[in-house]
């Protein structure tokens, strides 16, 4: 499993750009990415991506670590607003600003990645010979919250929900041939063993149940689960309602696994990484109202159950995730990037890079700029920013500070004190995406599975991403491939961590320790074991990976475990946001939820609180 990829376009050296360490942004971009005539397009960039090297280090040096800052160059650029963030809610702000205030105002956007889009990042595959799109980071839209605002920016980018779900057959791994699965690792079980059929979380059809003489676990463990599943009771029916409410959610579920469900340590630990795609958590640390809310098991014991339908997810999704809604934001903001695409041909259409950052648009979006300080000034806000290994200073009007909450007091330290601590609560969830382009899908079809739930992987669950032919992409559920294969969750952090938030940071320290070749060789590992069976061989059939790591990932939404019931406008991203002179906030953690329609509406919301007088 030591073989590597011929990775041509690799960014390894990007993490010298933000340091100044003699590497310009435009030489290290060139050298690594596959397109037309070799020009930057970062979406074709294999390797580390998300939190990519050379997207933080100049923040974590400046900022958290304390370097002093270098001077910097002043610029002779004048802006009416500055964003920082070109993630969906810095790009949604820029839009409404424009709606505002007018199409001709001058607007930048400011960010420490190669790329735009934040967490809706696009991955782009062309090692197999055709254009083959996965999803980096943000999924899918859950069109159903949509709100006046999100649906009316929706209508206004093109965006058909029921079209998407015409186009789409695809459900997270969910759809093959034998159903679900569940992959028993060697190494953590002693055997590699394929369970078909079942899953660990799931509707009632999936129930392990049947399945349980094939697990490779103790006869003891067998037992406790055979119990567990078996039973139909109301373990809480001496309660009153709401002596019940505050059991569900003041209650651990892996207390209430142990205490009501009779399982021990071994049986338990098959859940702990269930909710790692999902939350970005371990299980332990969710209510049994949260942890049963997210489809594990349990109802039975409570006097309820569990119907079909609850699982019916109406999937509403681009193959590239949410990235083509950035896509179309920027290409909104900056027609030239993309003449004429539109939301039925923007998975498949090349953007035009070059176009980003030209003083003659209205909007310029400058990519690998790592801002390092804003201050609001007489009326003003002033901004310094890394650029190519130096240090820029501009003024504008406004700001929109579209990063994420926890970062914000290191590059604002002179917001009240309550605002900053407000916002260093909001610690965000660290999220795993690796992407492997493999030759052909016929190991999966073999085997009767498109996913399986990995227990005691690194990842804690894997699945094809094919069945998407949205946004003009071609590549249907039974297409033979190239196919990439999504590998999805968290990482869990060392034993022994008893603290919440230690338990975040440890986990998001573990990220971004693990080198590439940890990925690669984790990842060709349990292709190698779970397919090879089937024929597959890692060193033959793996074409690329990508991998997508967000130390900072799902935003921070309050658990019943770890969190208080704040009092309305007392909630830590309520007093996170609040306006300051001429600096407003906006990002999903403003809203304290992580979906894509969340951070539109903080957008929106940021944008509308410049109508007030600034509060100088």
């Amino acid at each position: 499993m030591t073989t590597k990829i011929t990775r041509r376009d690799l960014l390894q050296d990007a993490g010298l750009i933000s340091l100044g360490l003699g590497i310009t942004p435009s030489a290290a971009a060139a050298a690594t990415t596959l397109g037309a005539d070799h020009k930057p397009y970062p979406p074709t960039r294999t390797g580390l991506r998300g939190s990519h090297p050379g997207s933080f280090e100049g923040a974590h040096a400046y900022t958290r670590d304390g370097l002093p800052h270098p001077k910097p160059q002043p610029l002779d650029e004048s802006f009416d607003l500055v964003i920082v963030g070109a993630g969906i809610s810095g790009l949604a702000a820029a839009y409404y600003y424009q709606k505002r205030f007018g199409p001709d105002r001058k607007i930048l956007i400011l960010d420490n990645h190669d790329d735009f889009g934040g967490h809706a990042k696009r991955n782009e595959f062309h090692q197999g010979g055709r254009l083959q799109l996965a999803i980096g980071g943000t999924h899918n839209l859950e069109y159903w919250q949509f709100s006046e605002t999100v649906s009316a920016l929706m209508q206004t980018l093109g965006v058909n929900i029921p079209k998407l779900r015409q186009q789409t057959d695809f459900n997270y791994g969910r759809n093959g041939a034998k159903g679900q699965a569940i992959w028993f690792d060697a190494e953590t079980y002693g055997v590699n063993q394929l369970v078909t059929g079942c899953s660990l979380k799931g509707p009632p059809s999936t129930s392990p149940l049947p399945y349980l003489d094939q697990f490779p676990i103790s006869t003891t463990a067998k037992t406790q689960l055979r119990a567990f599943y078996q039973r139909q009771t109301d373990v809480l029916a001496d309660l009153s309602s709401a002596e019940r409410g505050d059991y569900l959610h003041t209650t651990g579920y892996f207390d209430f696994l142990e205490s009501k469900g009779g399982l021990g340590t071994e049986a338990r630990q098959l859940f702990k990484t269930a909710c790692h795609g999902s939350w970005g958590l371990e299980t332990e640390c969710l209510s049994v109202a949260e942890a049963l809310d997210d489809g594990l098991p349990g109802l039975n014991l409570i006097g309820e159950a569990a119907a079909e339908s609850d699982w019916d997810y109406p999937v509403g999704i681009f193959p590239d995730g949410n990235a083509s809604i950035a896509r179309l934001l920027v290409q909104r903001l900056i027609p030239s990037i993309a003449p004429g695409v539109t939301a039925d041909t923007i998975a498949t259409t090349d953007f035009d890079y070059s176009q980003l950052d030209r003083p003659q648009n209205a909007v310029q979006i400058r990519l690998q700029s790592t801002v390092i300080n804003v201050e609001h000034q007489e009326g003003a806000v002033r901004l310094t920013y890394l650029f190519g290994g130096k240090a820029f200073a501009l003024t504008a009007k406004r700001c929109v500070m579209a990063c994420y909450h926890s970062v914000i007091p290191y590059i604002c330290p002179t917001l009240p004190a309550a605002q900053k601590a407000a916002q260093r609560y909001q610690v965000k969830y660290p999220l795993l995406l690796t992407n492997v382009l493999i030759r052909s899908r016929a190991p999966f079809t073999q085997l009767g599975i498109d996913g399986a739930a990995c227990p005691g992987r690194l990842h804690s669950a894997l699945f094809l991403m094919n069945g998407v032919e949205t946004g003009g992409y071609a590549q249907a559920s039974d297409d033979p491939g190239p196919v990439p294969v999504t590998f999805w969750g968290s990482l869990s952090p060392p034993d022994g961590i008893e603290n919440f938030w230690d338990k975040l940071r440890a986990s998001r320290t573990r990220m971004l320790n693990l080198t590439l070749e940890d990925y690669e060789r984790e990842v060709r590992s349990v292709l190698q074991d779970l397919l090879g069976p089937a024929g597959f061989s890692a060193k033959r059939d793996i074409l690329a990976i990508t991998v997508n790591r967000w130390p900072h990932g799902y935003s921070h939404e309050y658990l019943d475990l770890w969190d208080e019931d704040w009092p309305r406008g007392e909630a830590p991203h309520e007093i996170a946001r609040q306006r300051f002179g001429n600096i407003t906030f906006a990002n999903a953690d403003a809203g304290a939820s992580a979906y894509t329609h969340t951070a539109i509406e903080e957008a929106a919301r940021a944008v509308a609180e410049f109508d007030a007088p600034s509060l100088d």
